[in-house]
């Protein structure tokens, strides 16, 4: 996932503040001192106030006159933002993150694997029967295995022809991102089975049968969020050893 950090000193006060807002250092309500923030990190008023910018578009901050700038309630946060989930991350795992992502995509996938299965064209077929091939032949190389796995979800997503939700689904990728490069670095998830369940979602999608795509669809996932726990459950016992 790209964050700020990788975009200039305009880009790492971003991810500075915004992380500090995220992980509670910096707490809601409490005042930003602007020129304080800027002598601190020797940064100019105009990158200050850029940076500021990004983050009220995030919702982390507002500003009133009179009053300042200061930290917006968890409420207004912009959860879904891809830096706001990447800021969320401290030394370990964002357990409820994880939980948070599993949950909604139990929510929404089945659906869209059942669209899929009523809607598909053979573009939306190639695209994911690609997908799964890369998936298949690059279990042990993770970058490439990770991208072919979302490839396969996005395409999957847009044969549902449903534009809100393929966007929906859009909006979770770097979550599910980051969660993949957790699982599968454990060395979870690069088996038969795997892949075969991904599979299984295909051939019913193919075979235009919603009600085996869904189902396929909740197997997976389910799957899924047990390796997720595991995983997690297992590098919260490590942090509290370490």
């Amino acid at each position: 996932m790209t964050t700020y950090s990788n975009r200039g000193l305009h880009g790492q006060l971003v991810e500075s503040l915004g992380r500090r807002i995220v992980q509670g250092e910096i707490e809601p309500g409490e005042i930003i001192d602007l020129n304080r923030l800027g002598a601190e990190l020797e940064v100019s008023r105009t990158v200050v106030r850029e940076a500021v910018k990004v983050l009220l578009g995030k919702g982390l901050l507002d500003a009133r006159p009179k009053h300042g700038t200061y930290v917006r309630e968890r409420a207004a946060w912009n959860l879904l933002d891809p830096d706001v989930m990447n800021w969320r991350e401290t030394d370990g795992p964002d357990r409820v993150l994880l939980r948070e992502l599993e949950e909604v995509r139990q929510m929404l996938e089945p659906v869209a694997a059942r669209f899929a299965a009523e809607r598909r064209t053979d573009t939306h077929l190639e695209a994911m029967a690609e997908a799964l091939a890369q998936m298949g032949e690059h279990s042990t190389d993770i970058s490439v295995h990770i991208d072919a796995d979302l490839a396969f979800h996005r395409s999957m997503a847009a044969a549902g022809g449903n534009e809100l939700l393929e966007r929906l689904s859009g909006i979770l990728a770097p979550a599910q991102r980051s969660r993949d490069l957790l699982v599968y670095a454990s060395g979870r998830d690069h088996d038969r089975r795997f892949v075969g369940a991904h599979r299984a979602v295909f051939e019913a999608i193919v075979a235009q049968d919603p009600d085996e795509a869904e189902a396929a669809m909740k197997r997976l996932l389910l799957e899924a969020a047990a390796d997720t726990e595991a995983v997690a459950a297992q590098a919260a016992l490590q942090g509290e050893r370490d």
